[in-house]
């Protein structure tokens, strides 16, 4: 049961600070509402978090251990979104989730492929090319890969953009499976999402 804690997170952009100071820690079941206005640095936050961007100051713990120490094990189990959908458009539906959870290193079966993209209502869209989907759609498949990848800690960026009242009961729905199993959650978001958070975060500029 991994845990992931971060202590006195600082950093700047163009020399201007967007956050100092932050702290925070996740333990299994756990998710975290990170909020605050456009630029304020949610973000950057979690592409700290996630090893994808150097703090200036602080330090990001997994397993009670740095995570640029050894990076290995922090990145087998985190699954990290960003803002944009990553989709490849002239890949289908199918593909791009395969492409997805094979960066990953997961290898699900052709039916367990079909069941995500049917659970997220994209089952009669799977071979259509990604650019014939609408936005919605398109992160629809990114709810599938939450579905299948099983990383222990998601870092998501505003993960319901573009996604009708349908679509975000899917990733309330997903969340809390996640989070049942033990699973910890960072998420940046302006939606509020059920469940509930454990804790909010919010970044002032």
């Amino acid at each position: 049961m991994s845990a992931l804690e971060a202590r006195g997170l600082a950093c700047s952009r163009g020399g201007t600070r967007l956050f100092r100071d932050v702290s925070f820690a996740l333990v299994p079941g756990e998710w975290i509402a990170v909020r605050g206005p456009n630029g304020s640095g949610k973000t950057t936050l979690l592409r700290c978090a996630a090893g994808l961007t150097r703090p200036e100051s602080g330090d990001v713990l997994w397993d009670g251990r740095d995570a640029r120490d050894d990076p290995g094990p922090f990145r087998a189990q985190l699954l990290y979104a960003g803002h944009a959908a990553g989709i490849k458009d002239d890949l289908t539906a199918m593909e791009n989730l395969r492409e997805a959870l094979t960066l990953r290193a997961a290898a699900p079966t052709g039916d367990a492929l079909r069941g995500a993209l049917a659970q997220v209502g994209l089952d009669r869209h799977r071979h259509l090319p990604a650019r014939r989907l609408s936005a919605g759609q398109r992160r629809r498949i990114g709810l599938a890969r939450l579905a299948l990848d099983p990383a222990a800690l998601w870092a998501l960026d505003e993960p319901l953009t573009a996604l009708d009242d349908a679509g975000q009961a899917i990733f309330s729905s997903l969340l809390a499976r996640h989070l049942a199993r033990g699973g910890l959650a960072l998420v940046a978001t302006h939606h509020e999402v059920t469940p509930a958070p454990t804790r909010e975060l919010r970044i002032c500029p």
